[in-house]
């Protein structure tokens, strides 16, 4: 009897980075530099995407790890979904204040993995972003092509106060380092954070999941 396959059998995805360029210490997946990405008209979770009529939407990960993790592990199944959207966000997996390096590292190496595998298939991406506190930015911010559209979630992010400082701090790193053509935000766009940026590039904000829900039950 054949045993099942698992991630450890393959080299976690090894085709993923086939013929990417590794960057930085950690070996990050640069992505490439490509002229078919757009400002999305909307952004749809990736857990919609299988039953949502309108594919003119970039598909996005900002929901519970869990959510898309066969998406990291079974990349490959899931591309023919993916090429009827206008493009993807590249997956936001969890990077959180006093979480080891090592993980912190993966996933931004798994972030950077799956959206360099879309492109080679022809998928418009917009990287995601994401960082935790000061110590992130030796390497949250590689793969990621200066004068790009990038994206972050200020979703479940900026509850306390830390967070709130950390998301602002980690704003500007990212703006300074990667110096992004435009900017999507989903979720709440706090004056605190991001008015002092605003008027200097482009910002576009996107309502969340549960802002809309919540809008819809009309409380």
């Amino acid at each position: 009897m054949r045993k099942r396959k698992t991630i450890f059998d393959d080299g976690f995805q090894s085709y993923l980075t086939e013929d990417a360029v590794l960057v930085g210490e950690p070996g990050i997946p640069m992505l490439m530099d490509l002229d078919n990405v757009q400002v999305p008209k909307d952004l749809l979770p990736f857990k919609r995407a299988s039953k949502c009529p309108d594919k003119r939407q970039y598909v996005h990960f900002y929901m519970h790890d869990r959510e898309f993790s066969q998406v990291l592990t079974a990349t490959r199944r899931y591309i023919d979904l993916l090429k009827l959207y206008d493009g993807v966000i590249t997956p936001d997996c969890t990077m959180m204040i006093g979480q080891a390096t090592c993980l912190q590292q993966a996933n931004t190496y798994m972030n950077r993995a799956v959206g360099f595998y879309l492109q080679r298939q022809g998928i418009p991406v917009i990287p995601n972003v994401r960082w935790s506190d000061e110590s992130s930015f030796a390497y949250c911010f590689l793969g990621v092509p200066q004068g790009t559209i990038v994206s972050v979630s200020t979703h479940g992010c900026i509850t306390s106060k830390e967070e709130r400082r950390m998301f602002r701090v980690g704003l500007a790193a990212m703006l300074e380092t990667l110096r992004p053509r435009a900017v999507l935000v989903h979720g709440h766009m706090p004056d605190d954070i991001f008015g002092e940026y605003v008027g200097q590039l482009p910002f576009h904000r996107y309502p969340s999941w549960f802002e809309r829900t919540h809008r819809k039950g009309g409380a």
